[in-house]
Parts: C-alpha cells; structure tokens; sequence
C-alpha cells in the first residue's frame, strides 16, 4: 500500500490497461490496439474525463462538506456544517 501524502492535486486516468482488464472482468477481450482506438473515437475520452470529475466534485460535496470548515480556521469543526455555518 502506498503511504499516505498531502496532496494538492489529484490526477485520476483511465489506462489502456485498466479498460482491457474491465473488458475481461465482462468477458470480452480487449487488446491494447482497440482499447487505444476506443480512447481515441468520437471524443470518449473526453467525455470519460469530464464524467470523472463530475464524479469526484459529488463525491467531494458528498463526503468533505459533511464535515465544516470555519472561515479563519481550514480545519473540520464538528456538529457544524457548511450549509449551517451561513445561518
């Protein structure tokens, strides 16, 4: 397991590796030739990129922001939330 670092960007990917293992996990084989052409057509891996973040800004509102943050203070203050804070 790798260790545990500050981050200040997180970059995610899809790989041609991991499209040829999910080919496999469905049963069908993929070859690193039609995973790149699949990549590579009619913009999906655009679209992919553009899923991928709207994926991590839900699950940023969905998990950091249960958790509050004080406008002087960055870190998490319990029982109060950013939805609260503004009352």
């Amino acid at each position: 397991m790798t260790e545990k670092k500050d981050r200040e960007r997180v970059i995610a990917e899809i790989t041609l590796s991991h499209l040829i293992r999910l080919g496999s996990e469905q049963g069908c084989t993929v070859s690193r030739q039609q995973a790149l052409e699949f990549l590579n057509q009619e913009g999906r891996a655009f679209e992919m990129w553009k899923h991928m973040m709207r994926a991590a800004e839900d699950f940023v509102a969905g998990s950091l922001f249960q958790n509050s943050f004080s406008p002087a203070d960055p870190r998490p203050t319990p029982g109060r939330s950013i939805s609260t804070a503004a009352r």
